[in-house]
């Protein structure tokens, strides 16, 4: 078998490095489906080998492909690989022990937890108290509402459905925030920028609601990259990067972006972020959101706005000076 992504000494020298770069490292922990080694006697993979050799106790009754002999699963199935039964001690005490393991063994300082609309996050509340990552954040993504194939402006039941998973995990864990992600597509794309405050001039994704556990993105690996499920508006990636590193919640930024033209326009973006010392629970005041331009200030010490239309910064109590600008982006720091 070729070693295609390195061995466990090579992974620990990696996120060595990284630490001693002063940053931290999440492992991506895949705890709803795992592929087994061995098939039973019917022909189906369902017995576990490895560290945690299970058998078919571990895997979901209700899952149709893999005759699991566990309880009825707590969440939506992925029917790629068996899901796993949660509900069983022997799994949560397993699991409890293997992320316990690579946090002491590889060194991993959190989790980005894969697909979790398969497994209660009551069961993440237990894994999170056990293995006491410094952050960690759920991948919860399902579709937006549309109507007649035009999105919604009200998408509340999205994301209380994500801030849903977040409380069943006692705020232990963050969540992407999917639902910004896809306002953002239909207010750029079609020019509809009023999409970004919601009926209570509020940001309208999970960051108008807890900001402290939204993670805000524009692209990842499944949505962009090489798989390009759900690509963010082609050439305008700037605009939501100016929205997401200026406002509230922690935004990630994708690999494949900052090793591209985007570079230096988001290596500004971000040090605007660190010099006004914006964070995850910073407040926003919304101050335009028309067909043609969105604008914010953001701890009466950042100015921003996206699209083709106009804004500029009262003057006020401050002297605004510009800070960073773009395709239909600019932003203001106080002075």
């Amino acid at each position: 078998m070729i070693d295609t992504y390195g061995n466990v000494d090579e992974l620990k020298a990696l996120v060595k490095k990284f630490h001693q770069a002063g940053i931290r490292v999440l492992g991506d922990a895949v705890i709803n489906h795992r592929c087994a080694h061995y098939q039973n006697q019917n022909g189906v993979w369902n017995i576990f080998g490895g560290l945690l050799n299970w058998d078919d106790r571990a895997v979901v009754a209700d899952d149709p492909h893999f005759q699991g002999r566990g309880n009825k699963s707590s969440g939506d199935n992925f029917h790629a690989a068996p899901n796993i039964d949660h509900s069983q001690e022997f799994v949560r005490k397993d699991l409890s022990e293997w992320l316990c393991w690579l946090r002491k063994e590889i060194g991993y300082d959190g989790w980005r937890l894969d697909y979790v609309r398969g497994f209660w996050g009551g069961y993440v509340k237990e894994y999170m108290e056990a293995s006491k990552p410094y952050f960690s954040v759920g991948e919860y993504w399902d579709s937006l509402s549309y109507t007649y194939g035009e999105m919604d402006h009200n998408q509340d039941a999205h994301r209380q459905r994500i801030v849903d998973w977040i409380n069943d995990t006692n705020g232990s864990a963050g969540a992407f925030d999917v639902t910004t992600k896809g306002i953002l597509h239909s207010a750029i794309e079609r020019t509809e920028y009023w999409r970004l405050s919601d009926q209570n001039g509020k940001p309208p994704g999970v960051l108008g609601w807890w900001p402290s556990r939204a993670v805000t993105f524009i692209e990842n690996h499944d949505t962009g990259s090489t798989q390009g499920h759900w690509r963010f508006p082609g050439g305008k990636e700037m605009q939501g990067y100016a929205y997401i590193l200026t406002h509230p919640g922690t935004p990630s930024v994708f690999y494949d972006h900052m090793f591209s033209r985007y570079k230096s326009e988001i290596s500004a973006l971000i040090s605007v972020r660190s010099r006004n010392k914006i964070q995850c629970r910073s407040t926003v005041k919304i101050v335009k959101s028309e067909r043609d331009v969105y604008a914010a200030v953001i701890d009466d010490k950042v100015a921003m706005k996206i699209g083709p239309g106009h804004y500029e910064p009262d003057g006020g109590s401050h002297n605004w000076k510009m800070a960073a600008q773009g395709n239909d982006y600019k932003v203001w720091e106080a002075s």
